[in-house]
């Protein structure tokens, strides 16, 4: 009979987590700030999701764009980076 083939992981983690912890950081300086993102999460009621998925549909954009960009105009950058 063959023998099983040894299975790996998806993904191998580095040995040394110091090293894993450091590299995230190192990519997060050189790159442009922004292209880092967080996640929001908010509840609405399932007839408010229709409504902002349809109003996105027909103006043949993603409901993420769409929200990222109401978000951006009704919370604009201030000069001193005040979040008032």
């Amino acid at each position: 009979m063959s023998e099983r083939p040894t299975r790996r992981g998806f993904a191998a983690r580095p040995a040394d987590p110091e090293h894993w912890i450091k590299a995230a950081d190192v990519r997060a300086r050189d790159a442009d700030a922004a292209s880092f993102t967080a996640r929001l999460t908010i509840d609405v009621t399932p007839e408010l999701r229709g409504r902002i998925k349809i109003a996105a549909f027909r103006r043949g954009i993603t409901v993420a764009d769409m929200l990222r960009d109401l978000l951006a105009r009704e919370f604009p950058p201030t000069t001193e980076g005040d979040p008032s």
